[in-house]
């Protein structure tokens, strides 16, 4: 087989001879295998290959780019030239560009990114099974959504025009499983599953089953409570989505167009003194590992937010271009589409107190497990979610309670967060227990 990086020089050679001053191209192949079943009955099971190309092509200060599932050679000059028309049609952008031969990465670090192993078929019906099965035997489980366990492996081949190429591939193994629990008027559903690069690393079946049931049993006479303001408190589970907001916000894009509500403050505190945000592409075996970024640029270990200030926006070349600053590494790209910041493993640092001195000091308040609906202003920072969870007594978790919607400002939530000290890698995006004192709570 002809090694897939040769091919898209290849390519690049056919979009110069079309008229490119310079271009880029992706290809990316993936295989994927799941299985699923409900109520003990194995469902059909899932075989994916599938190979994406992507040419993106410049052309006096234009761009356009074009993506195909066929890799025939023959095919190369058709496709190059199509981007080329299409680039010609298109107006002049004063920031599209690769990157010069001096700002490319060297040779990629080396780290633990896939799992060799193809997992049987037999061994993810046997995961999913188990995940079931142990989920059910919780007392006060009476019916199942389903169980799924399944693998992907991705190979990523990346080459420019500036000399450079690269390539890396990632696996991905995970299960999961979705039970009700009640019966009649009171019914209530939860979930929970694992993923993990390396199979030696996932977590056992059994185990994420049980969590599913125990969390959906536990949900049983929730009710809604009064509106008031008090501490909120956030599972690890939905800790990560207040990060995903910070990322949102400092996304090069949107601060070059002015819609977020950090644009004006890199280099000023915006998180409470002490909090730091750490993003490490290079982690062993993490989900969003990646030696280098969409654009061939080299990405590194840093902390966006270091002891409550803000030291960097998320750059590809383009926001660089348009902020008048140096990328970052943080183009993301795919094949029908050209490159866009992005992040890849970010977590925020733990604390120095336990979850349940976090809970302690609480005499009411909310504790959250699950967020619903995305009610975030990313212009002004204004935060309305829907919430559910349990209701907090006197440091303790008292009952469920659901139909709330917790409101504030991320601006003021940011600088109010006291983090436990229960941080788990667990998401890729991921923070621990979190507390935020002083947010409505609307109810009944």
């Amino acid at each position: 087989m002809t090694d897939p990086l040769n091919r898209l020089e290849d390519l690049l050679k056919a979009a110069r001879a079309a008229g490119a001053d310079a271009a880029d191209a992706v290809y990316i192949e993936g295989d994927s295998l799941s299985h699923s079943q409900r109520l003990g009955a194995v469902g059909a099971g899932s075989c994916v290959s599938a190979t994406h190309r992507g040419l993106r092509v410049f052309a006096g200060g234009r761009q356009a780019g074009v993506s195909a599932t066929e890799s025939a050679p023959e095919t190369f000059a058709a496709l190059a030239g199509r981007a080329i028309a299409m680039a010609r049609a298109v107006p002049e952008d004063p920031y599209c560009g690769i990157a010069g031969a001096g700002e490319i990465a060297g040779a990629p670090p080396d780290f633990e990114m896939a799992d060799a192993a193809e997992p049987p078929a037999d061994l993810l019906i046997a995961r999913a099974s188990e995940a079931e099965a142990a989920a059910r035997a919780i007392d006060g489980v009476t019916n199942s959504e389903g169980a799924q366990a399944s693998w992907s492996r991705t190979r990523v081949f990346l080459a420019a025009t500036n000399g450079f190429a690269g390539s890396y591939a990632r696996s991905s193994h995970s299960v999961g499983v979705s039970v009700v629990a009640g019966a009649g008027s009171d019914m209530q559903t939860d979930y929970d599953y694992h993923t993990a690069v390396f199979s030696g690393d996932l977590m056992a079946p059994a185990e994420i089953g049980r969590s599913a049931g125990e969390r959906a049993v536990a949900r049983l006479g929730a009710r809604p409570v009064k509106t008031v303001k008090a501490p909120v408190v956030f599972d690890p589970r939905v800790a990560g989505s207040l990060l995903r907001h910070l990322l949102g916000a400092i996304n090069g894009a949107s601060v070059a167009r002015g819609t977020s509500f950090l644009k004006d403050r890199l280099g000023e505190t915006v998180m409470a003194s002490g909090l730091s945000v750490i993003e490490d592409p290079h982690r062993p075996r993490g989900l969003r590992s990646k030696p280098f970024d969409g654009e061939g640029l080299a990405n590194r270990r840093n902390a966006l937010v270091d002891g409550g200030v803000l030291t960097t926006w998320l750059l590809d070349l383009r926001s660089a271009r348009q902020l008048d600053l140096a990328p970052t590494g943080h183009a993301g790209r795919g094949t029908s589409g050209p490159p866009s910041p992005a992040a890849t493993n970010v977590y925020l640092e733990a604390g120095a107190v336990s979850r349940q001195d976090l809970l302690a000091g609480i005499d009411s308040g909310l504790y959250v497990t699950e967020m619903i609906g995305m009610g975030v202003n990313g212009v002004t920072g204004d935060y309305s979610r829907g919430a559910g969870g349990y209701w907090i007594d006197k440091g303790e978790l008292a009952f469920p309670v659901t139909e709330l919607t917790i409101a504030g400002n991320l601006k003021d939530m940011f600088k109010a967060i006291t983090p436990a000290d229960d941080l788990d890698l667990r998401y890729g995006i991921d923070a621990p227990t979190l507390r935020i004192d002083g947010m409505t709570i609307a109810g009944a």
